[in-house]
Order: structure tokens, then C-alpha cells, then sequence
């Protein structure tokens, strides 16, 4: 069983507090994991996925973005009709304060391999991040991604193909209908849509690709349901084809799966997307004796 997280904070340079949890390895360390989640929701939904990474022997960092969760409530002085507003510095200072756990992480454990695994909003997070920073990460998991260019992501409806007069509107997060209701009945979640959260210009600050030539090549996996309506396959892929052909990386991994829609570590082959990414893991990154 994985031990109580330690639950930390700093100030990002806007005095925000952000809130961040570190879990221990359950076996000797091999390396960290910086969990990135997505838009709306926080880093307390991720129990299954950080059980797992610990038990394989790695640390997780995970925060609450600007805005989100814990970090939200302190920053919006408890007010849960405000989750998911970034603030001030909006969408760059959101960034920026990810980077500056990042920066952390490296102070903490300099020795051991830092992957960065983003979903959904966390993954373009994740995406500008390795633009700016590639030599600060040596693995890169993004879920739920999608490449960040007009036509390939989706800014319309997410739940249109579940829509009727029965809808929640958070259909469109996983095939499981309880992911929808424990959701919708969690205290540190939002629905109302990225734009609307975000606005329109820090809406098109997402826009972007993968960087030209970055100079590293970092071991890269992108796992994304077959239903998923923020990008989807089709998106996923033609973002696989840019970190090879502009960035230059060598290992890139895409997998997909049949039946499944935004959220696959929710999803109801969770176990298999879980072992999926421990199995490209250990591929990459070996246990320390």
C-alpha cells in the first residue's frame, strides 16, 4: 500500500500559492514522474495511476494548477464557482508555475530521470513545456493530447455524441457512467469549458506545435481513447508525425484504445492503460539496485 502523500506548497511570482503533492516510491527510487492534470478538474483524481507509478518505483510530484483544486480554492478565496479561472498571469504564469515545480524536482532528486506525464490540458501544458525546456525531462506521457492546431482540435461541443435530454454534459470524460457522477458530486471540479474558463486569448495560446529540431531526443508515448472527442486518433497521430519529423525524437509510441473516450486512466480497461504505461517504463528507465 502507497503511504499518505506530503502535501507542499510555493509562491509563484504572482503570490499565488500552489499546492502540490509528493508521493513516495514504495521501492528504491528510479525515477520521478511530474503528473500534469487537465482542465477542471485536480491532481486528486489520479489515486489509481500514482498507486501504480510508486509501487513500479517512482516518486510523483503532483500539483493543482492555477486555478485548480486546492491551489484554486486558497486562490479564489474558497469560492468553487471559480475553479478552473487561472488569475492573474492567466495561461503564461499557469505554465510558469509548472515549470517552477519542475525546477524543484530537480533540486530534490538531481540523480534520477524526471518523466513528465500530462493529460488533456495538462498534456499542452506538458507540450510547451518540452518546447521551451527539452533538456529538463527525459520521457514525455501525454494522454487525452492532441496536436494543438486549428482543425485538429476539437473547440467545439466534446459531448455532442452523447448529448440528449437524459445528458450530465461530462459524458464525453469515460464509458463508465460512475467517472460522470463522482465528477460532477466532487467539490474541487468544474464543467464549464476551457474557453469559457480561459477566454478567448489565452484560449489561442494553446495553439502551437511540437518545437523544430529541439536537440533531444526524448522517448515519447501518447495514449489516447478511440472516442475521445478533444483530438482523438486522428490528431494524436499527426502529433506522433510532428515530435518525429520537426523535433527530431526517435521513440515515439502511440497507442489507442478501442472504446474509450477522454479519461482512459478512468476508463473501464484502466488496468491495461495503467500496465501499458508501466511496460513502456521499464523499457526506458531501469530499476536501480
Amino acid at each position: 500500500m502507497s503511504s499518505s502523500p506530503e502535501e507542499r506548497s510555493f509562491r509563484d511570482a504572482h503570490g499565488v500559492t500552489i499546492v502540490y503533492d509528493v508521493h513516495t516510491a514504495q521501492t528504491e527510487p528510479r525515477g520521478v514522474v511530474q503528473l500534469l492534470h487537465g482542465v477542471g478538474e485536480h491532481a486528486g483524481r489520479y489515486a489509481a495511476l500514482i498507486g501504480a507509478l510508486t509501487a513500479d518505483g517512482f516518486i510523483v510530484y503532483a500539483d493543482d494548477h492555477r486555478g485548480h483544486g486546492r491551489t484554486g480554492m486558497g486562490q479564489h478565496g474558497g469560492d468553487a464557482l471559480q475553479l478552473g479561472r487561472l488569475g492573474p498571469g492567466g495561461l503564461r504564469a499557469a505554465v510558469a508555475a509548472v515549470w517552477q515545480l519542475t525546477e524543484q524536482i530537480r533540486v530534490d532528486h538531481p540523480g534520477l530521470p524526471l518523466v513528465l506525464l500530462g493529460h488533456s490540458w495538462g498534456s499542452f501544458l506538458a507540450q510547451i513545456l518540452v518546447n521551451r525546456h527539452p533538456d529538463a525531462y527525459d520521457a514525455l506521457v501525454l494522454s487525452g493530447s492532441a496536436l494543438r492546431w486549428p482543425g485538429s482540435l476539437n473547440s467545439g461541443d466534446l459531448n455532442k455524441p452523447w448529448n440528449g435530454p437524459d445528458a450530465s454534459g461530462v459524458e464525453w470524460l469515460a464509458s463508465d457512467p460512475r467517472v460522470a457522477e463522482e465528477f460532477l458530486a466532487d467539490s474541487l471540479t468544474t464543467k464549464e469549458p476551457l474557453p469559457k474558463l480561459f477566454g478567448p486569448i489565452d484560449t489561442l495560446r494553446l495553439i502551437g506545435r511540437p518545437g523544430k529540431n529541439l536537440g533531444r531526443d526524448i522517448p515519447t508515448l501518447l495514449m489516447v481513447g478511440r472516442d475521445d472527442t478533444v483530438g482523438g486518433p486522428r490528431s494524436v497521430h499527426k502529433l506522433a508525425d510532428a515530435y518525429r519529423n520537426r523535433s527530431g525524437f526517435t521513440d515515439v509510441t502511440t497507442l489507442v484504445y478501442p472504446g474509450a473516450r477522454h479519461e482512459i486512466f478512468n476508463e473501464v480497461m484502466q488496468e491495461d492503460v495503467r500496465g501499458d504505461l508501466l511496460a513502456w517504463l521499464d523499457q526506458r528507465i531501469a530499476v536501480r539496485d
